[in-house]
C-alpha cells in the first residue's frame, strides 16, 4: 500500500487497518511456522506496510490534538 493512499484513510480507518494488518501478520507467522507459505518475504511487506500506517496514524493524531 503507498503512502499517498493510507494518507487518504481517516483516523478511524487507519486504527481498523492497523489491526487488520496485525492479525494478518500473524496468520502468516503461524502459516510460515507450519510450512504452508513460502514465501517469507510477504511478512516483510506487509510489516512495512502496517509501519507506514502507523505512521501516518501518529501524525494525524499529533495534528488533530494540537
Amino acid at each position: 500500500m503507498k503512502v499517498t493512499d493510507i494518507r487518504k484513510l481517516s483516523t478511524t480507518e487507519l486504527a481498523v487497518e492497523s489491526t487488520k494488518m496485525r492479525e494478518e501478520i500473524t496468520e502468516l507467522k503461524r502459516r510460515l511456522h507450519m510450512g504452508e507459505l513460502q514465501n517469507n518475504r510477504i511478512i516483510r511487506s506487509k510489516r512495512k506496510d502496517l509501519a507506514r500506517m502507523l505512521t501516518v496514524l501518529g501524525e494525524a493524531l499529533t495534528k488533530e490534538t494540537k
